[in-house]
């Protein structure tokens, strides 16, 4: 029996696989030729968590009371948990069961965003390049999106000058990420002050994607955007254990700010899941609340990865710059290349090196790379010498 009959729902059927499923099924595909692939593609922490959260979620997980349903959104010594998180890290205050709200990762909530606030026609402001859900999620919700671009003169920061007046008027959501994925860019606290400025002028919600902020560098400090006088008014934070901690695994993220945002979320997600393994939130728990100083340590990894890619590639002829913070480094291609898709796929073919083109993240993502530091110091510098070779061949 034909089954042509079974068609995919209008919202997704133009949508194409994640670009990181279809690379996986060819890396497994030169993995079975016994190509030596090394990845620095994905954003996902190669160092494990600190001893004492791993040992809290063993505890934890051995204990005969502690397998069966947690609260929907946390429970709430998970929730006070990350209010503590907020004040001791940034000194913003939040209302643990009224403005903070457990996630299955931080993605979870950036995509449920979307489907709470956004009507067909709405319309949704979306940076580029750009982690691909802010997009995603607006078009599957029914929304328009206008593109902000992301150029390397304006330190990869929308141009807010540049937006319309009547484009601001009509936006629904502007969606930010700093420090910032794929660029590795950061935003001043006076930037996040204009960008609520004008969210309360304009009356539109801000999603600010904030999941590095722990991941700084040279005496860097991120700022939170809840930071900025009235931006609970208009903000939603979504954060994440994913990248401090190491816990890219354990799914553990954060939505934090506008208590009415938090509620709708909340609603959303009590209708499609069944929140988290209690020993994974307690061991949440003891990550927010337990020592922060080997946090620090494995900075100083990240940062020696940072300055060795960042040299290789200076080296190449690419045009880059150390970033000051996140786990990746953008670069400009080298001369004598232009399309970042083609670039990628002949050096993993010819060397097994395997890095993301700037194109998956946005229009304007094109004629970079990005490589992520999420991966052994020893393979990045194998990395990095096959890749000086074969630029010096190419």
């Amino acid at each position: 029996m034909s089954n042509a009959f079974i068609q995919p729902a209008d919202r997704i059927a133009s949508f194409k696989p994640y670009f990181f499923a279809s690379l996986n099924q060819k890396i497994a595909e030169l993995k079975a030729r016994k190509v030596d692939v090394i990845r620095i593609d994905m954003g996902s922490p190669d160092l494990p968590p600190a001893d004492f959260i791993i040992e809290t979620l063993v505890e934890n997980a051995r204990r005969p009371d502690t397998h069966g349903y947690t609260p929907n959104g946390g429970f709430p010594a998970f929730r006070e948990a990350v209010a503590s998180y907020y004040h001791r890290r940034f000194n913003v205050e939040l209302d643990p069961m009224r403005e903070t709200l457990a996630l299955i990762g931080s993605k979870e909530g950036l995509f449920n965003l979307a489907q709470v606030l956004l009507n067909p026609g709405d319309l949704a402001l979306v940076p580029d390049p750009a982690y691909p859900v802010y997009e995603a999620a607006s078009l599957i919700a029914g929304a328009e999106v206008i593109k902000l671009p992301l150029k390397r003169e304006n330190g990869f920061l929308p141009a807010l000058d540049e937006i319309a007046p009547e484009v601001l008027d009509r936006a629904k959501i502007l969606w930010l990420n700093y420090p910032n994925n794929p660029t590795g860019a950061v935003a001043p606290y006076e930037y996040l002050a204009r960008v609520v400025d004008l969210a309360h002028r304009h009356r539109f919600v801000i999603a600010f994607d904030a999941p590095y902020t722990d991941i700084c560098f040279g005496g860097y400090k991120a700022p939170s955007i809840l930071q900025v006088p009235g931006a609970k008014d208009v903000a939603v934070e979504f954060n994440s254990l994913s990248k401090t901690y190491n816990m890219a695994g354990w799914r553990v993220g954060m939505a934090v700010g506008n208590p009415r945002i938090i509620q709708y979320l909340h609603v959303y997600k009590s209708q499609m899941d069944s929140s988290h393994f209690q020993p994974i939130l307690l061991a949440g728990i003891a990550a927010l609340t337990g020592d922060q100083s080997w946090i620090e340590a494995r900075n100083r990894i990240y940062e020696q990865r940072r300055d060795l890619v960042v040299q290789a590639l200076q080296r190449a002829g690419f045009g880059v710059e150390p970033p000051a913070a996140a786990i990746y480094v953008w670069a400009h291609l080298p001369p004598g290349f232009s399309n970042s898709t083609e670039f990628c796929t002949r050096l993993l073919e010819d060397t097994g090196v395997s890095i993301t083109p700037g194109v998956v993240y946005g229009q304007y993502g094109e004629g970079y790379v990005r490589i992520s530091l999420g991966a052994p110091t020893e393979r990045l510098e194998e990395a990095m010498e096959r890749l000086l070779s074969w630029i010096q061949r190419a």
